[in-house]
């Protein structure tokens, strides 16, 4: 009997649960996959909490890695046997063994393993669309990524300083801002004794910065958009802090005729060209070296709970990974 991570009622990480979990047939249009890895990620602690409600009882988990074991009648572009990736839901990756909807799968390239493959997808598209299409950046631009050591952050300062971005991040500690400078970041802030804004200011010549990418949300949204030039864009992708206070929209006249925008991944993989052409771009600044995928942490699927604790505790870095 294959077996899944589940929870009957929101709350803290004691509400994880390791249970058999039958697989039925899959339907004409799903793939069968036995998960090599699994993904960790924040929106997993929204949805453990409810702060972004599921029908309960419910599984958990956005991101996978794994090998096709079934397809349904109706399925054409995968077969028994290919290696696959996702992210995006629908939940339930905390699974040893599940069904997706065939078209929420991409083919994972030989070159990346199942490990790389599971951590990389919702953090690496996510830097894709913040990057590329959010707010396209390029050579000369200067931004600032909080959580800069972090999973999206890691990926975000290679592929940046990729593109010729001069890349401010804010980190914890100092070990945090020495793996930032290892991955591209050009200029740190140990936000736990320095002033972000302040320091942003003082790198930019007082000029602001392009673009903010904020997944933090209360502590830092207002300081954020201190630190943005005129015309610049402050945006907000998650909020590990707890949600944004609310905000009157006259601020972003007052402060330079700021942009403001709260995206998701999920609105730019809705139609499975763009998943194919994120993921695709994704894949090729891995495979070519630009951008290396950091997984610092691993644990048993069975141990989540643990990974959760230490996610919210601040105690990893780059990516992690639970293993079925």
């Amino acid at each position: 009997m294959s077996h899944a991570i589940r929870f009957h009622t929101p709350g803290g990480p004691e509400v994880l649960r390791w249970e058999e979990a039958g697989v039925g047939d899959t339907a004409p249009s799903e793939a069968r996959v036995r998960h090599h890895a699994v993904g960790l990620n924040y929106i997993d602690i929204y949805h453990r909490t409810g702060a972004y409600p599921l029908p309960m009882p419910s599984g958990i988990g956005l991101e996978g890695a794994g090998v096709v074991e079934a397809v349904g009648s109706a399925v054409t572009e995968l077969k028994v046997g290919d290696r696959v990736a996702y992210a995006g839901g629908p939940v339930g990756a905390y699974a040893e063994l599940r069904n997706m909807p065939a078209d929420r799968l991409v083919k994972l390239p030989d070159a990346i393993d199942f490990r790389t493959g599971a951590a990389m997808m919702l953090q690496g598209m996510t830097a894709q669309y913040l990057l590329r299409r959010t707010c396209p950046v390029q050579a000369g631009d200067t931004i600032l990524i909080h959580a800069a050591a972090g999973g999206v952050g890691l990926i975000v300062c290679q592929w940046a300083r990729a593109l010729g971005v001069t890349v401010i991040g804010t980190v914890g500690s100092d070990e945090k801002a020495a793996l930032a400078k290892a991955h591209g970041c050009d200029h740190t802030i140990i936000y736990t004794r320095e002033n972000f804004v302040e320091r942003v200011k003082e790198i930019t010549g007082g000029k602001g910065v392009r673009v903010v990418y904020d997944s933090i949300g209360k502590d830092t949204f207002t300081g954020s958009l201190d630190c943005l030039r005129p015309l610049g864009m402050m945006v907000l992708f998650g909020a590990a802090s707890g949600p944004a206070p609310l905000f009157d929209t006259g601020e972003l006249a007052r402060r330079g005729s700021l942009f403001l925008t709260r995206p998701t991944l999920f609105t730019y993989i809705a139609q499975r060209a763009d998943l194919l052409a994120i993921s695709g771009e994704l894949f090729d600044v891995v495979t070519s070296g630009k951008v290396k995928i950091e997984v610092n942490q691993t644990y048993a699927l069975k141990d989540a709970a643990q990974a959760q604790i230490d996610l919210v505790a601040r105690k990893t870095t780059g990516s992690t990974v639970l293993i079925p």
